[in-house]
This record gives C-alpha cells, structure tokens and sequence, in this order.
C-alpha cells in the first residue's frame, strides 16, 4: 500500500468517482465527477478502470506529501502543480518519490484537476459508490461526505504501468453546449429561444456542484405551472427570472421549473472547466445525434 499525506486542502477537494446510481427514488443525488471526461483520462493514464477513485481539485490549495514512492497521474485543468519546484502539466503520468510534495497553486487554464492512483485511491463504498455528496454526508475516504482535510491520507493499493502522455487529441476543446431539447422547449417564446441559443451566457460567480447559473438574456415561458418531476443530469431549469441554471451532479432529484432541455455528457464535462465569467453558447441537438457522439467518444479510449 503506498499513501500520501494531505498537507493542504480546501472544501472543494473531494473523492469521486462515476457517481452514485440506482437511488434517486431514494431522494439520493448522483454525486460523481464533474468532468468525468478527465476522470476518464487520469485512470487511463494508469490503466484503471475509467471510473476508479480520483481526488477532484478545483481551483487549486492542494498539496500532499508523498510517503512512499507513489506513481500517479493527473489530467484536466491546469491548476499550477508542482513537484517540489518542478512545474508538471496534466496529460501524463509521473512519479511521486517519498519525501516529495505536490501541491496545485491556482488555475490557469479550466477549474478542475483530476489525482488518479494505481487502482484508484482506497474508500469504502456507500450505496454502491465512493463519490463524495457533502450535503448528503455520504461518500469520500471516511464514507461521511467530508472534503478532503489537512492531516488526512490518502492510500492505493494498486501496482503502476508503463509512463503515458495525451496527446492533443485527447485534450478538451472549446466547442458550444449541446443542447437536447426538452419537452417544454416548444412553451418558451420564439424570442426567447433565439436568444437561447445564437447568444452568448455568462457563467455567474453562483455556481457548485449542484449546479451553474447563466447570465444572459431572460428567457420568457409562457406555459402553465408544472408538477415536480425527476431532473436528469444537465437538466436546464429556468426559473422565475429567466436566468437558467444547469443542474449538475449534486443536484436535487426533483424540481418544479421548465426545462429548456439538458447538456449532453460531453458538454457537461466542458462546463465543468469553465470559470465564473467565461462566456458560453448553446447548441441544439436531437438525441440521436447526441448518442452517436457519445459512443464515439468512448471508443477513442480503446483505440489509444
């Protein structure tokens, strides 16, 4: 077993993993990675599983110190990582000797990095999953919901690979949000459905896990009121002020609001590395196209 010792850490470093299924009819969230994508890449790297245990790093303030040699991954957000005073840059795979530290100052390009280890980092599993809900008090390396804290340990007890680098290809990019409408689409005005998608939004400084509101133009519906239903994940709730809000792994399992429809895994996974201010569009896309995509995408993990 090789461990690190958390000697810096915020309350938005959590354990994660795929997320929690199976129990929203529970009033139990998902939880999981935001940008799963990245998720994806670091276990990659070691050749875990894709959805194995990762450390989720937003905005930097992290730090652990290696108590054994540890080989470890990172890809997602640049957050500024260092080995001791050796800058690293996500994509790759490296090496952790005992005694060195490797901290994640601030962002400079995206929100979040992904920490994959051997295996994925140890936790126990709480209703199937090891994804950390704070507002739910479950998951993470004690099973109790808690952020990652100074003092605390991270262990793997898995054996390491060959070295790997992403190259280009597998980077995120910037492209629109795509956008699979919903069915409530056809209640908003006709002007409001022009600006929703051939304007830019603003991501608003409000913004977690449970979801990320857009600053923009408001957006007038014009149907009658609703009746709680389920709420998908990327589901685009428009409330009163017609401000939308794109609901995200944390979210509640149930709301009342129209939906303009719900972002597709992948533009999901884009948003996750936006910052408060950055400007975003909205694409339409019928499902079937967003599916295809989807399998795509998988796909090119095999092939790497």
């Amino acid at each position: 077993m090789s461990r690190l010792i958390i000697e810096a850490s915020t309350p938005l470093c959590l354990l994660q993993d795929a997320g929690r299924f199976g129990v929203r009819h529970l009033g139990v969230t998902q939880g999981g990675a935001l940008d799963w994508v990245s998720m994806s890449w670091a276990n990659w790297l070691l050749g875990n599983a894709l959805d194995a245990p990762v450390v989720e790093i937003t905005l930097g303030g992290f730090t652990v110190q290696a108590e054994d040699y540890c080989l470890l991954a990172l890809a997602g957000a640049d957050l500024g990582a260092y080995i001791d005073e050796r800058a690293i840059s996500p994509g790759r795979s490296f090496i952790l000797q005992k005694g060195q530290r490797l901290r994640f100052t601030q962002p400079f390009s995206g929100a979040r990095a992904y920490l994959a280890a051997p295996g994925g980092f140890d936790a126990p599993e709480v209703l199937g999953s090891c994804a950390t809900v704070v507002r739910e008090e479950l998951g993470g390396v004690d099973g109790f919901g808690k952020p990652l804290a100074e003092g605390g340990r991270l262990a793997y007890s898995g054996r390491g690979g060959a070295m790997k680098v992403l190259s280009d290809l597998t980077l995120p990019i910037k492209a629109p949000l795509d956008v699979i409408v919903g069915a409530q689409i056809g209640q908003f005005s006709g002007q409001s459905l022009f600006d929703a998608f051939n304007t830019e939004w603003a991501l608003d400084s409000r913004a977690d896990r449970m979801g990320m509101r857009l600053l923009g133009t408001p957006l007038q519906y014009q149907g009658p009121s609703l009746i709680s239903e389920g709420i998908p994940l990327g589901a685009i709730q428009v409330p009163p002020d017609g401000q939308p809000i794109v609901l995200l792994n944390d979210r509640q399992t149930i709301g009342g609001y129209p939906r303009l429809g719900a972002l597709t895994p992948l533009s999901l996974a884009r948003l996750a590395q936006c910052l408060p201010g950055e400007k975003v569009r909205l694409a339409p896309v019928v499902q079937e196209t967003a599916h295809r995509q989807h399998i795509d995408f998988l796909q090119r993990f095999a092939a790497c």
